[in-house]
């Protein structure tokens, strides 16, 4: 019986060591679901390093190893260690896909974007070769008939209290730092809204009442997702996604989305600066309106998480300390920010290197802790001392207490109050080893 293994890396911490915990608060869909498209005769294996270790001694055939972020430096070290030891290594996710040139480099395949072709395709080339070819680029163009993903691998693990569901894949947006217009071009693929609800209803049999709606942007489709709301409300479950933060501005369908369930939200509001927002290409979100829509969101119950980035031409010190009063003025549950990282592959980066403002191409400096570019407005090694202390600052104790125990409208829902609270202490954790704060 042929083997796969799929693997998906944890990150470093400043001191060098693997980042560990004791349980994966959101587990990824991307292997389990491949694992559905796994024919029966193949043996699947799972393991997620931030809880696991990785047995280098397996007797996979096949080594598949994921590239999430700043985990994929860790994911080449994997890699070179498989291929040591003679076994067949193959790279996949967003990272891979983006720099696949980089990546086809240190592995045998490397399988760009979408996988629900490629992948089947790879597992019959072993089987009839005993070998795979370097790449696989099969876009997809619809997302339907997609199987119920093997939850099992993720439950058999410790786990929070969320699982995950997809949606949608792509964007309709095209902005110039993101992987994901990057990949998709503005493309937004969704699944039958049946489909997704039968997911769900797999996450309820097995005993998880919340669940995580994987989808880059789901208000893009409002119609869809109303839709989907109200299939979703009979079932009586909670659940969190992520999406532009414009909902706010549609009443009737915010509501729609509140009463079906959802009671946490992640929106990239990027920057306080409206010229900063405009150089990334968003100019359709506005900095002067993010406190209305906030409190908007905040006042229908749904816990507010923003993710916001430093490091643009119209950055400064100052505007880095302002971002910290913003979060504050406005108790921001769930805050998370990032260092502007050109990835090579997107517009960005693609602008800076003819401009001559990179300041290196070893993708390993590419890790979100540290400034690879130069800003127009700020030194790069004063931008990397300002992203340390505009996290330190945030996950302070006593800004935690400002933002979360003293927000009137957390204390409206109790579960959400201790959920903030335990994010924010977790991403305290890892603010302290000098790591960017992430959810895993």
């Amino acid at each position: 019986m042929p083997k796969i293994l799929f693997i998906q890396p944890t990150q470093y911490a400043e001191n060098g060591k693997l980042c560990k915990q004791t349980k994966i608060n959101l587990p990824g869909l991307a292997f389990p679901l491949l694992a559905a498209y796994t024919p029966s005769h193949w043996d699947v294996e799972l393991l997620i390093e931030v809880v696991d270790e990785i047995n280098f001694d397996t007797e996979a055939d096949i080594v598949a190893i994921g590239t999430m972020g700043h985990a994929t430096f860790r994911g080449l070290e994997i890699a070179a260690e498989f291929k040591k030891r003679g076994k067949i290594v193959v790279m996949g996710g967003y990272m891979a896909s983006i720099a696949y040139k980089e990546a086809m480099k240190h592995v045998d395949s490397v399988v760009i974007g979408d996988a629900e072709i490629s992948y089947p395709k790879m597992l019959q080339d072993y089987e009839e070769t005993g070998t795979v070819k370097q790449l696989y680029n099969y876009p997809i163009q619809e997302l339907k008939n997609l199987p119920v993903p093997r939850y099992e691998l993720l439950t058999q693990k410790k786990i929070g209290s969320m699982l995950p569901v997809q949606a949608g894949r792509g964007c309709t947006f095209t902005c110039s730092f993101c992987s994901i217009a990057c990949l998709y071009e503005g493309k937004y693929l969704f699944r039958p809204v049946d489909e997704v609800i039968r997911d769900i209803q797999e996450v309820k049999r097995l005993g998880f009442n919340r669940f995580y709606l994987i989808d880059d942007n789901i208000v893009s489709n409002p119609k869809y997702l109303r839709e989907l709301c109200e299939k979703i409300t009979p079932l009586k479950m909670k659940w969190a996604s992520q999406c532009a933060i414009h909902l706010a501005k549609n009443p009737e369908l915010l509501k729609i989305v509140r009463d079906s369930g959802c009671d946490l939200m992640s929106f990239g509001v990027e920057s306080i600066q409206q010229d900063a927002i405009d150089s990334l290409d968003k100019p359709w979100l506005k900095a002067n309106e993010h406190e209305s829509n906030i409190k908007i969101l905040a006042a229908s119950g749904i816990t507010v998480s923003t993710e916001m980035i430093v490091g643009t031409d119209f950055d400064t010190e100052k505007s880095i300390r302002d971002t910290y009063e913003f979060i504050n003025r406005n108790k921001i549950p769930i805050p998370r920010f990032y260092i502007l990282t050109p990835i090579p592959g997107t517009d960005l980066h693609t602008q800076l290197k003819e401009q001559g403002r990179m300041l290196t191409d070893d993708l390993r400096k590419f890790d979100g802790t540290r400034c690879v570019h130069i800003p127009n407005m700020i030194e790069p090694e004063k931008l990397t001392e300002m992203y340390w202390w505009l996290n330190n600052k945030v996950f302070s104790i006593k800004s935690i207490f400002h933002r979360v125990v003293l927000n009137k409208q957390l204390w409206k829902n109790p579960e959400m109050l201790l959920f903030s609270l335990g994010v924010n202490f977790h991403y305290r954790h890892y603010v302290k080893r000098k790591i960017t704060p992430n959810i895993f």
